[in-house]
């Protein structure tokens, strides 16, 4: 008989998401989709809002990643008041270093609490370990030394985001042409020597070294598992610099095909000439592609292992001697190995830190020169926004009226360019691991949240819609009765 299985809620990603895997009578997979059913309606209700509040509301979309959005706000308001990246009338390099600073900050504590709290878990003990085993608090018993350094690094990230924007969570510190503080060399020095409350930047360092060794001993030992769970072939995206390196602030969007040839690169400000975005009834998450490839082909994978599939090299030793690996590994081709993610956040994590270690010895840091006064004249009243958030690309983007009250906003945040990428994983895995079989376990159950998480997906920012991340899995048979059906 056919059946239907549904997992309901999916556990341990942000937002709320069911998938829902059809079987034929033989037990052969026939469909499988992540359902995205909630809805929030932030580009909605901010219209009508003074253009300045933008960054400091719609980073309230998420208590993850709200330093993305602040930043990409932020942008928008640059261009809006005439300063932007749409001219050639630009913030300061302090200003500029400000808000790296703070990204690059977001980027180590998002990525290590994605990598050491939901992942980590998995790789030691196994897909098929007990639930009650297979998180961080079963981490913490079987090695407690590690769980107490990894409770640092997020910590340590969380500290240096309060410095730099004011706050912890959802900071204050960008404004309209540049930012409100910078950086004492009395903080500075705390985060470059440690303290009593916190470690060095060099420990920071040796942290993410060792998060980047399990990946290696979980791969050497899975080789075959890691390299062929949930293959989902996808365009890569990121933004770069002019040298065709990842850069997490600002820069080109480019995209690339398997062979790591260039498909389309183009100034994010105009977005709108080359994506469509395509709806289902099952879905409020929409599924945007390049417009001049269609849906199939030309729907895009961002994030983690997107940047490192594009970029050609860092610029910081430990973590280029690391890409270099990668890319040796996969033979100059790009990876669509859902696993590979988890590589490529271990990376980033590194990356992040080298990154964060540079600025904090840059003395461009202390200086005065914070905002760029913009003049009536210069006001625009539209702008774009794009930053690299650590799920991948942000997008936001406002329209004003001539009294600076927003009249439009689009927001097309990195869950939502992986919607099509996540699906086909989705249908991978349970081709993979549920197909055919007579008996549906745990464990196999787990693996599709397996290749959903591997995406670190922000539902509640993709989606705009409250509540926490649950996962429900449905089996219907092959007429769509529902046979059978799990919540977590």
């Amino acid at each position: 008989m056919s059946r239907k299985l549904i997992i309901d809620p999916v556990t341990r990603i942000e937002g709320h998401g069911k998938v829902t895997i059809q079987l034929d009578d033989d037990n052969n997979v026939v469909d499988a989709k992540l359902l995205v059913v909630e809805f929030r309606g932030f580009e909605k209700f901010i219209q009508g809002h003074p253009y300045w509040e933008a960054p400091m509301l719609l980073q309230r979309i998420c208590g993850i990643c709200f330093v993305s959005h602040h930043l990409c706000g932020a942008k928008v308001l640059d261009d809006m008041v005439g300063v932007g990246y749409s001219t050639s009338n630009l913030i300061t390099p302090t200003a500029e270093k400000m808000r790296r600073l703070g990204h690059y900050a977001q980027q180590l504590q998002s990525h290590a609490t994605a990598y050491f709290y939901l992942i980590v878990p998995e790789m030691l003990f196994g897909m098929d370990a007990a639930p009650e085993k297979r998180n961080v608090l079963g981490l913490a018993v079987a090695n407690p030394e590690l769980v107490k350094r990894v409770v640092m690094l997020r910590k340590w990230g969380q500290e240096l985001i309060q410095a730099v924007l004011g706050k912890k969570m959802h900071g204050i510190s960008s404004i309209p042409g540049g930012v409100n503080n910078n950086l004492t060399a009395e903080v500075r020095d705390r985060f470059i020597k440690g303290d009593a409350t916190i470690p060095s930047i060099d420990d920071m360092l040796e942290y993410a070294k060792e998060g980047l060794e399990l990946f290696y001993d979980f791969h050497e030992k899975n080789r075959v598992m890691v390299d062929t769970f949930g293959d989902a072939p996808a365009l890569d995206m990121c933004l770069v610099d002019n040298n065709g390196d990842v850069d997490y602030y600002h820069g080109k969007m480019r995209i690339i095909d398997n062979d790591k040839k260039i498909v389309r690169e183009l100034d994010y400000h105009d977005y709108l000439g080359h994506f469509s975005e395509a709806t289902e009834e099952w879905s409020y998450m929409k599924f945007p592609f390049l417009t001049e490839l269609g849906r199939d082909k030309g729907s895009v994978r961002v994030g983690p292992l997107a940047r490192v599939n594009v970029t050609k090299s860092y610029s910081t030793p430990l973590a280029q001697i690391a890409l270099e690996k990668f890319h040796a590994y996969n033979k100059g081709k790009s990876s669509n190995k859902t696993l590979h993610t988890n590589w490529a956040r271990a990376i980033e994590i590194l990356h992040s830190a080298e990154l964060i270690k540079e600025l904090l010895n840059d003395p461009d840091l202390q200086k005065d020169q914070l905002v760029v006064t913009a003049t009536d004249a210069m006001w625009t009243g539209e702008g774009v926004g794009v930053v690299e958030a650590p799920r991948g690309t942000l997008l936001h983007h406002y329209k004003a009226n001539k009294e600076g009250n927003i009249t439009f906003a689009n927001l097309v945040v990195a869950t939502t360019q992986n919607n099509q990428v996540i699906n086909r994983t989705v249908r991978s895995v349970a081709e993979e691991y549920l197909g055919g079989k007579a008996e549906i376990t745990e464990g196999m159950m787990n693996a599709i949240e397996v290749g959903i998480r591997a995406y670190d997906p922000c539902l509640s920012c993709a989606t705009h819609a409250l509540g926490e991340m649950p996962l429900e899995v449905t089996l219907l048979d092959a007429k769509g009765n529902q046979i059978d059906e799990r919540r977590k």
